[in-house]
């Protein structure tokens, strides 16, 4: 028993010290943000002038103070805002920051070790160890944003975890981690806010589809059905249509049902929005639309919602980024 201690106290120390030079190394591209004057949350440098943090924690939009893994104080401007998949995008004019170590998150294993590195205004760098308790595919928030990854790890959110990083062992950040229903912790993985950058980058903005329609799921009747030879039972109809819209600019129609987007059965309205993607504005999309009891092909150029309709049509909601039920 004796001899044992010092053999166990050896691996504590030799365990706990690894986790440590992995805090420090990956905190270097962690920052925090003070984008709420409640509660402060965290951010990761994921490319060179570019931080992400937790869209959901942003509370302005300009001359966000921001503290550097050296202590510098900066100011951040904000550039661009998801809430569907809680993602916003933070410019600074600092080129001489450390950039994130990424990893891949589908390597991941439920039991695996993470940790969760957060930064505090005042106290530094925060850490918390846990594990990845749940893994998943790909998913919709609640704000329609497809999330490539289910990842929820069991830590207890602190101050600054908002925005903050999810490292695996071997020191990669992986993803950022932000909260869910009921204020568990959830992460958004390192794909998806890849795609969401990547985007930014390419267009300047992020752009959200939208068709310039209402609409309701419908039955189909069965007779309609045969006589098209249409296997799917529902569809969504078209209630009403925005003048100037993508869909009324195609010649879609009031009364109109919906049936197939880009050859995918519709039978939904959130089939609908989960076609919309970012990455088909201003390309066209081929609906299926029945019509009289004639089953038509229509092109639509998917547009760009603008900012102000996207406010009305989807306002923000509070306490994080949940999956749909």
């Amino acid at each position: 028993m004796t001899n044992a201690q010092p053999g166990f106290g050896s691996f504590a120390d030799g365990f706990a010290d690894g986790f440590a030079d992995v805090v420090e190394r990956a905190g270097q591209a962690v920052v925090a943000v003070q984008g709420s004057r409640r509660m402060p949350s965290s951010g990761v440098v994921w490319r060179s002038q570019l931080i992400v943090t937790s869209e959901e924690a942003l509370r302005q939009d300009e001359d966000i103070p921001v503290v550097l893994a050296d202590g510098r104080r900066v100011t951040a401007q904000l550039v661009a805002r998801d809430p569907g998949t809680d993602v916003a995008i933070l410019r600074v004019e600092e080129t001489d920051l450390t950039l994130a170590e990424l990893g891949d998150s589908s390597l991941l294993r439920v039991g695996h070790w993470g940790l969760a590195i957060a930064r505090l205004p005042e106290s530094g760098l925060s850490a918390s160890l846990g594990i990845i308790s749940t893994l998943g595919g790909s998913w919709r928030s609640q704000q329609g944003g497809r999330i490539d990854q289910l990842i929820r790890p069991d830590f207890i959110p602190a101050p600054g975890f908002s925005g903050s990083a999810l490292v695996n062992v071997q020191g990669q950040i992986v993803g950022m981690n932000t909260t869910g229903s009921r204020g568990l912790a959830l992460t958004i993985p390192r794909s998806t806010i890849d795609r969401v950058v990547d985007l930014f980058l390419s267009r300047g903005q992020l752009t959200r589809g939208y068709l310039g329609v209402g609409m309701q799921p419908v039955q189909l009747p069965e007779n309609l059905r045969e006589s098209l030879n249409w296997s799917e039972s529902r569809g969504v109809l078209i209630v009403s249509l925005e003048p100037e819209g993508p869909a009324a600019q195609a010649g879609l129609m009031l009364g109109d049902i919906v049936v197939s987007l880009r050859g995918q059965a519709v039978q939904d309205i959130r089939d609908v929005h989960n076609t919309l993607e970012p990455e088909l504005v201003g390309q066209p999309l081929l609906a299926q639309v029945i019509r009289g009891g004639s089953l038509l092909e229509i092109s639509i150029v998917v547009g760009d919602r603008p900012s102000r309709d996207a406010e009305q049509a989807e306002p923000r909601r509070r306490g994080g980024c949940r999956p749909r039920r």
